[in-house]
């Protein structure tokens, strides 16, 4: 028998736009560090942070007393009609960190600063074009959906969609077509990934009309596929040679989810334009691009900007998440807790009893934004969204999968201690065995 609250909920749920996918039906009262408590009282482990938002965890104090605190002097303080001290101080701030860019442009969400690089790179370099990768992700909105590889779900139905856009394939050593073979290494997919570029300029995409790559230094929705070694070194010399700008999009691998506060430092290289989001403000909207004053001064007055951008209640809670990263050595628990997780996992994974068509496993990623592909071409399709399921539904567990392979990731809030940390990774591996078990009961291996 439904409660008269649960019936209010259902009938609630219905005005929701089914073009919004939701992963459950639970209903959040209240969240706190690693935990959501639901309106039945029921306590989850969240695995999820929003997708990579909420690094500071749920409702960290710091951060909830300084937007009490901004919200109390001035919540709006538009863009164009003002400077505010959130604003100057965060670009100070930010900064440190993003030298030798130093000049910002600041958005709500990332897909408004993915297209906001593209408008920059286009203006400055008066060239059309732009290069990205299969199995990146750069957003939902119009423009963003074009550069959008990651699935067809993103932008199926919705064309045409913006022009110039042109893909060449991810250095992805699991997924490689030559990983079969004797001698096989990450080096090959960098070659051929540079290849198939060089191609490009000669085939359809020349020089003299290519503004920027895009890329992400990980793939998110594509499989938190991190970058091999030497690749972001040849993509920088291959940009350099043809006059070509590199747009690091940042949006889910930055603000130390990966051990750093940016992905790309763990690459030694600098690009041109720096997009970043989530993790920025621990839950507010804001986001922001950053490049060279050079290029950033190539764009005429009043071409960018928005409503609500820069707003001072975002900016104080962004302000307050880099307190907390410096404060309580943010960077330093995510290099600890991936250690311990990659560990966990291969221990424990290796030492399940899994059918054939789930291996190869590949567990990968840098810092705490993990993934977990299972097999080949004989994986029933759907077996990871089983197990997220499962998770959740018997575990009290969140997490989600990715790409269009079958593939978990891992990524917790950055607050998260040893013990939570190893809590949720035995919930996961109960899960595998449980759904691998229960499909191989089935006949479905």
């Amino acid at each position: 028998m439904l409660s008269d609250q649960d019936q209010t909920f259902i009938k609630q749920k219905q005005a929701l736009s089914q073009g919004i996918a939701v992963a459950s039906q639970l209903v959040v009262e209240r969240a706190q560090g690693c935990t959501i408590t639901m309106t039945n009282k029921e306590v989850y482990l969240d695995m999820t942070s929003g997708i990579g938002v909420l690094n500071t965890g749920h409702c960290h104090p710091k951060v909830v007393e300084a937007v009490e605190k901004q919200a109390r002097t001035m919540a709006h303080a538009q863009i164009n009609m003002f400077y505010h001290t959130p604003l100057l101080t965060l670009m100070d701030r930010l900064r440190r960190y993003t030298a030798p860019l130093d000049t910002f442009c600041f958005n709500n969400s990332g897909s408004e600063a993915v297209e906001s690089a593209i408008k920059l790179a286009r203006h400055a370099t008066k060239k059309q074009n732009v290069i990205v990768f299969n199995g990146g992700h750069h957003g939902r909105t119009f423009g963003a959906m074009a550069l959008t590889g990651s699935k067809t779900v993103f932008s199926a139905g919705f064309g045409p969609l913006m022009s110039g856009i042109y893909y060449v394939d991810y250095p992805y050593s699991f997924r490689c077509s030559a990983a079969m073979f004797e001698g096989h290494t990450s080096d090959h997919c960098v070659q051929e990934t540079i290849r198939q570029l060089s191609t490009l300029l000669k085939q359809r995409c020349h020089p003299n009309d290519t503004a920027a790559i895009l890329v992400e230094p990980v793939l998110g929705e594509g499989g938190y596929v991190p970058a091999p070694k030497g690749f972001f070194q040849a993509l920088r010399s291959f940009c350099d040679q043809h006059d070509i700008l590199l747009i690091a999009d940042e949006v889910q691998s930055g603000f130390g989810r990966t051990g750093k506060m940016f992905a790309i430092e763990h690459f030694d290289v600098c690009p041109d334009i720096l997009v970043m989001a989530k993790g920025i403000a621990s839950g507010y909207p804001l986001s922001a691009i950053v490049s060279r004053k050079s290029l950033m001064d190539k764009l005429p007055s009043n071409s960018m900007g928005g409503t609500y951008v820069g707003n001072c209640v975002s900016c104080a809670a962004a302000l307050a998440t880099l307190d907390v990263f410096e404060k309580e050595q943010i960077l330093h628990n995510v290099q600890q807790r991936s250690m311990q997780a990659f560990d966990y996992l291969h221990k424990q994974l290796d030492a399940l009893d899994l059918p054939d068509a789930l291996l190869p496993l590949d567990i990968r990623g840098l810092g705490l934004m993990i993934g977990i592909e299972f097999g080949g071409q004989r994986v029933p399709t759907g077996f990871a969204t089983k197990v997220v399921q499962h998770c959740r539904e018997h575990e009290h567990l969140l997490l989600l999968t990715a790409s269009i392979y079958e593939t978990i990731r891992i990524i917790p809030p950055l607050v998260v201690d040893a013990d939570t940390l190893e809590d949720a990774l035995q919930r996961l591996v109960r899960s595998i065995q449980y759904v691998a078990t229960d499909m191989k009961n089935q006949g479905l291996f």
